[in-house]
Formats: C-alpha cells, sequence, structure tokens
C-alpha cells in the first residue's frame, strides 16, 4: 500500500537585481508635457504624438509624481493666461469682447486636448488628493486671471450694460457675441454670472425703466402707456432668450412689472378720459385685455382693476335705476339693464379671460343696484308680459330661449322674487284670459326655468292657470254640444272657469249685462253647475272681452274687439241716439274709475272714437253726454279697442300689492320657524333670524322686524316659550 501523494507548490520570488528609475525621469517628462502645452496654447498641436503623451503623463503618476504633474500644470497654464490677459486688455470698443471671446473659444479648445493627455491623473490622482479636474482647474483659472483682473472686470459689466443700453435705444448689436460672452459667465458659475453682471444689470434695468416709466405716464394716455410697457416686456422676455441666461427671465420681468406696472397702477386706472372707466364706457377691448394682462402679472393688480369696475358698475347702476325719467317706460328700463349686463359680460369674457372672479363682482354690482329700486321686480314682470305679448312674435325658438335666459339672469338677482311672481301670476293671468301670449311654449319654458330656479311651489300657481284654460276649452265644447237643440241665433259665449286659488284675486265687481248676454250666461251657469256640484261661479266681467258686429252710416260695417265694459256701454246706444256720464253709469253700474278709461278709450282715442262726447277734453266729467258716431271709419275691418290704462300701477295699486306680498310672507316666515325650531328645540334670537333668512332669501330677505313680530305670534299661539331665565333664548313646545 502507498503512502500519500505528495502536492507541489509554486512561489513567485521577486527579481533577484533591484530595477533602478531613472532619477532625473520625473523631470524630463515634465519638459516633455510642458512643452506639449506650450505647443497647444500656441496652436501647434498637429504635431504632437498624444499616445507618447498620454504615456509620460501615466508614468509621473503611476510612480508617484503626480502632485509634481498636476501643480507643473498648474503654473503652466497660470503664464499662459497671463499672457492672454495681456491681449485681451489691450483691445478696445467691441473689439475688447471679440478677443475675449476669441480666447475664451481658443482656451476651451486647449483645456479639452490637455484634459484628454492628462486623463489618467483626472481618474487617479485628483480624486485622492481632492483637486479640481483638469477642466475645472481651467475654468477657475480663467476667472481668477481673465475675468477678475482688475483691468478686464470693470471693463467688461460696463461692455455689456451699454451694449444692452444701446440695443434698449433702438441700435442694433452683435447678439450672437453677447450670447457667448454671458455664456462663458453661465459657464464659469452662477455665482460668476450673478455677481459679475446680473446683479448690477438688474439694478441699471430698474433705474432705466424708472425713468423711461415716468417720462412715458406724462406724456401718453392709458392706452398708449400699455402698448409700451406690453412692448418693453416682449423686448425684455426676447433678450433673455438671444443672450442671457434663462435664470434671468423672472428676474428681469419682475423689474419692468414693477416700474412700469406696479408703481403707476393707481394712476393709470384713474387717467382722466383715458382709464379704465374710459374703457369700459367705449368698449376699448383691446385695451382692456392689455390692462388685464399686465396687470394680472403684479401683486394686487387685478384687485385694483376689479374694484374700479365695481365701483363704476354700482353707480352707472345706480343713477340708472333711480332716474325717474329713464324709469317711465318700464320696458326701456328693463332692456337698458340687460344692455348694460351683455355689454360687461362681453367685456369679461373678450378682455378679461372670463375670470370668474370679474363675473362674480359683476353679479354683486347687479344685484346691489337692482335692489335699490323697489319697483324692480314689477318691471322685470312687465318686460316678460311686453315679450310674450308681442316682443317675440315671428323669433325662432333659440331667440326665445336667450331672452328667457336673460330674463332668468335679472330674476337671480331679485331679492324679493315673491313680488316678482305676484306681478308675473297678474300679467299671465291677462294674457291668458285675453289671449294675447305669441306662444304657450314660451309661457311654459318661462315656468319651467322659474321652476328649476325656486321649486315647485313658486310656479305651481302658474301651472294650475293653464290647466284651468285647458279645462275650460273642454268644458266649452260640451256646453255647446248639450245646446244642439237650442238652434235660436243669439251670441256666442266663450267661458273660462278659474279656480279661485291658482288666479290673482280678483274683488266680483257687479256689472249689468246686457239682456242678450245675460241669458246665455245663465244657461251656461246652469249647465256648469248641473255638471259639477260643490262649487261656486261668480262672473269676473271686469277681465272679460266681446267682439261686436257694428253698422255705421252709409251701411259700413266692423267687427270691434272691446272689453266687457266697453260692450256693456256701446250696447246701450242700441236703443239710444245720446247719454250722459250719469244715466251710463246707473244703467251699466261700472266702477265709476273703469267706466271713465272705457269711456275715454271709445271716446278720446284718435282713429279709434266710436263714440263722439261733448264737450270734446281728454277728463271725463258727470255732465259729459255721448253719441254714436256715424261718420266712424277704419281701413281694417276689425278695429281693437283698447282701455286706456297705466301700463305701470298707480300708487293705491302699488300699496295694495305691497300689502298682499306681505300678508303671504307671514304664514311663510312663521314655518319656517317651526321648521327650525322642530329641529334644534332650543334656539336664541339671533340665530332664529340667521337661519330663517338662510331658508327664506330664494324667495325673499324677510325684515328681522317681522321675524320677530312672527315668532311674537307663535308664543302666543304656544308654539314657542321664552326661557326663562334668558328672554332671548327660546324653546319649542311640541
Amino acid at each position: 500500500m502507498s503512502g500519500p501523494q505528495r502536492k507541489n507548490l509554486f512561489k513567485i520570488e521577486p527579481f533577484k537585481q533591484r530595477v533602478e528609475l531613472d532619477p532625473n525621469y520625473s523631470d524630463k517628462a515634465w519638459k516633455i508635457l510642458e512643452h506639449a502645452i506650450h505647443e497647444i496654447y500656441s496652436h501647434n498641436a498637429s504635431g504632437l504624438s498624444f499616445e507618447e503623451l498620454y504615456r509620460n503623463a501615466y508614468h509621473m503618476v503611476l510612480h508617484k509624481y503626480g502632485e509634481k504633474l498636476y501643480n507643473g500644470l498648474v503654473c503652466s497654464m497660470t503664464c499662459h493666461l497671463r499672457e492672454i490677459s495681456k491681449c485681451i486688455e489691450a483691445a478696445y470698443g467691441v473689439l475688447f469682447l471679440e478677443e475675449l471671446n476669441r480666447k475664451w473659444v481658443d482656451h476651451n479648445k486647449a483645456l479639452q486636448m490637455i484634459r484628454d493627455i492628462l486623463m489618467y491623473m483626472d481618474r487617479t490622482y485628483v480624486p485622492t488628493s481632492q483637486k479640481k479636474t483638469v477642466h475645472d482647474l481651467g475654468l477657475k483659472l480663467w476667472r481668477d486671471i481673465i475675468i477678475h483682473s482688475r483691468n478686464i472686470q470693470i471693463r467688461l459689466l460696463d461692455t455689456l450694460l451699454d451694449l444692452i443700453y444701446k440695443e434698449r435705444t433702438g441700435e442694433v448689436i452683435n447678439r450672437g457675441l453677447m450670447r457667448n460672452v454671458t455664456k462663458m459667465l453661465s459657464d464659469l458659475g452662477i455665482s460668476v454670472y450673478q455677481d459679475d453682471f446680473e446683479k448690477t444689470f438688474l439694478d441699471a434695468s430698474s433705474s432705466f425703466y424708472c425713468g423711461e416709466s415716468q417720462k412715458f405716464i406724462e406724456c401718453c394716455d392709458c392706452g398708449q402707456y400699455l402698448i409700451k410697457a406690453e412692448k418693453r416686456l416682449t423686448e425684455e422676455i426676447e433678450r433673455v432668450s438671444h443672450y442671457l441666461s434663462s435664470s434671468s427671465e423672472e428676474k428681469i420681468t419682475n423689474v419692468v412689472e414693477k416700474e412700469m406696472i406696479a408703481n403707476h397702477m393707481q394712476r393709470l386706472v384713474h387717467m382722466d378720459n383715458s382709464g379704465l372707466v374710459n374703457m369700459l364706457i367705449h368698449d376699448k377691448y383691446d385695451d382692456l385685455g392689455r390692462m388685464y394682462s399686465l396687470f394680472r402679472r403684479v401683486s394686487g393688480g387685478l384687485v385694483t382693476i376689479r374694484d374700479v369696475m365695481t365701483f363704476h358698475l354700482r353707480e352707472t347702476g345706480k343713477q340708472l335705476v333711480m332716474d325717474s325719467e329713464k324709469l317711465r317706460d318700464p320696458v326701456e328700463f328693463v332692456q337698458r339693464l340687460l344692455d348694460e349686463r351683455d355689454k360687461h359680460d362681453t367685456i369679461i369674457t373678450q378682455a378679461f379671460n372670463n375670470d370668474k372672479t370679474f363675473q362674480n363682482a359683476l353679479n354683486s354690482s347687479f344685484e346691489y343696484f337692482i335692489n335699490l329700486n323697489n319697483r324692480s321686480p314689477e318691471f322685470i314682470s312687465l318686460f316678460v308680459d311686453d315679450k310674450l305679448r308681442k316682443g317675440l312674435k315671428g323669433v325662432n325658438e333659440e331667440d326665445v330661449e336667450m331672452v328667457l335666459d336673460k330674463v332668468m339672469m335679472l330674476f337671480r338677482y331679485l331679492q324679493e322674487k315673491d313680488v316678482f311672481e305676484k306681478y308675473h301670476k297678474q300679467h299671465l293671468a291677462k294674457r291668458l284670459l285675453a289671449g294675447k301670449t305669441v306662444s304657450d311654449d314660451a309661457e311654459r319654458s318661462l315656468i319651467l326655468k322659474l321652476k328649476t330656479e325656486c321649486g315647485y311651489q313658486f310656479t305651481s300657481k302658474l301651472e294650475g292657470m293653464f290647466t284651468d284654460m285647458k279645462t275650460s276649452q273642454d268644458t266649452m265644447q260640451g256646453f255647446y254640444a248639450s245646446q244642439i237643440s237650442d238652434s235660436g241665433v243669439g251670441p256666442t259665449l266663450v267661458v273660462h272657469v278659474l279656480t279661485t286659488g291658482s288666479w290673482p284675486a280678483q274683488p266680483s265687481i257687479p256689472c249689468n249685462l246686457p239682456a242678450e248676454i245675460l241669458g246665455v250666461c245663465e244657461k251656461f251657469k246652469a249647465y256648469y253647475l248641473g255638471t259639477h256640484t260643490g262649487r261656486r261661479l261668480s262672473w269676473q266681467t271686469n277681465m272679460g272681452s266681446a267682439d261686436l258686429k257694428a253698422t255705421f252710416g252709409k251701411g259700413q260695417k266692423h267687427e270691434l274687439n272691446v272689453s266687457t265694459y266697453q260692450m256693456c256701454v256701446l250696447m246701450l246706444f242700441n236703443t239710444s241716439e245720446q247719454l250722459t256720464y250719469t244715466e251710463i253709469e246707473q244703467a251699466t253700474e261700472i266702477p265709476p274709475q273703469d267706466l271713465k278709461r272705457c269711456l275715454q278709450s271709445l271716446a278720446c282715442v284718435k282713429g279709434k272714437h266710436v263714440l263722439h262726447k261733448n264737450p270734446m277734453s281728454k277728463e271725463i266729467a258727470e255732465d259729459d253726454k255721448f253719441y254714436f258716431n256715424d261718420n266712424f271709419s277704419s281701413k281694417f275691418y276689425k278695429v281693437k279697442i283698447g282701455t286706456v290704462a297705466a301700463q305701470k300701477e298707480s300708487e293705491p295699486e302699488k300699496q295694495e300689492t305691497r300689502q298682499k306680498v306681505e300678508e303671504d310672507r307671514k304664514p311663510q316666515i312663521e314655518a319656517a320657524i317651526v321648521r327650525i325650531m322642530k329641529s334644534r328645540r332650543v334656539l336664541e334670537h339671533n340665530n332664529i333670524v340667521l337661519e330663517v333668512t338662510k331658508q327664506l332669501q330664494s324667495r325673499f330677505l324677510p325684515n328681522p322686524v317681522v321675524i320677530k313680530k312672527r315668532i311674537e305670534s307663535l308664543i302666543e299661539r304656544e308654539f314657542l316659550e321664552r326661557d326663562k331665565n334668558d328672554r332671548k333664548l327660546y324653546r319649542y313646545l311640541a
């Protein structure tokens, strides 16, 4: 059995003889490299062997001569840069910048070649010794020796600022050269660009624009000034893009904005005959858009525009709604409001970038001045009445919707929406009963818009009025179907049966109808009460109309469209040639005020006077005499004779409507109080007022005094009680 085999071990031994390095090697190697650096700076690099140079630098670092190599490089580059500095200093004018730029380009090329030769040093020696790389070293030496040279630094800054000033004043400069020089400063470090150029540049720019803005504002109007300011701002942004660092854009635009806009904002907007108000009045969209775009750049700029616009709007609106001359025609008054709203809405859309804060200011201004006139709800309803009677005839559906939307816009501004509802109901009733509505679709569209805005309760009675009109048509068909056996010739009757709760409350005024009409009315009453149980009918003769066939002198025939009262008066002249006012009043029992208006329209309106009045005057007296006008003629067969009446309510009617509105509000306020207290159980007085106002503001703004009175009423009826210790605290009683 053989023993274990021995493993052969190998060992590397050092050379028996020590390799000696030439003691002058480092000096010889550096001399070669130094000569190469000199040749590179002298533009003679084409004859150099970069491979050999790289090997020499490599061996110096490898044999621990890296420090000698690095220090030698510093000395050599410093020496060459000092020579370059002298060349630059010797150049003057534009040649100074050109020489600086040329030398900078040469220096960068030299750095690139030197860095390639000393690449091994950059990779090994520089990181371990915490030195700057060849490239960074070259930039530092250029900065310290060239840029921060006492004879170059000031000249460089002055030359750059002088060229910028020349360009600002209209001269053409070499932008490419400027770009190269400013880029050089940026390449040397952002701090060099900022400290050696940008700070002074911004200070000089501030002084320049301070002086220029002062000169402009003294000799230009607001629009011209804004054009110049906009132009300067654009120029500075372009200047940055052409030859300044992008970091300068925000800083230089801030300077222009401060000196040309922020410092003169108040003076610009209030400038006589050209400021913001003048621009608004004369629809100067371009100037307004320019002001908006410039002022939005500075703090408080848009607030300044908005405040001045709001003040102007409120003052203009106040004059409009308080001017008695402009209040004479309600339709024209509302049209002016709409025109003013459209005008400023267009300005905000086109010039103010449809800014929501400006829209809010516009809305708040309109809400402010529209509610200064407590007749605004009535006037808006009259405007709607005019449009739905005749103003929208022949208008396409889209335009109708546009008009209704504008009306709804004004409606939203009203604080007393319930007052509008009261008037709208009255006007709608007259339109429906007279058959004068332009379009049922338009009427229903408006009701739908009101319903969307204020809820079902707001429009339920309006919808009930339309239901009554449809039901009345069916009732009349049934009535005439039941009268087929009665073939006698007589007047044709059309009755609208109105539900008391849905229609405006009208006093039932007695009137003596002609016998022919009275007979048909009695037949209808018998038919209606026979088909409906538990109902009562009362004739509203003051709301009716009639078509009369009349024969005048020479056999001329016309069909007269008149009111029921006018019909009663005219039918009297079938049996009488002459009647006094007193006789007519006794025969018809029409209320005096209505009778006088009725006679005025029959005898005093030019072209419509089917009666003669003696003596002839506009006013009706009790001893006046009336005759049938046999000589009446008209080119139309059908003649409409309207009733002379004021378009607006008289003062007593206005007071009566206001009183009705106040009475209608009481149960609404009480209901709101009970709802709130039922959920809160205990609440302090001021909080109740706030909650009630919040709940009811979509219909009207309740008066705190009225709220207090309704609380007192609820306490008396034992819905609430006062706290025994705190009189301002209320408790809900279940």
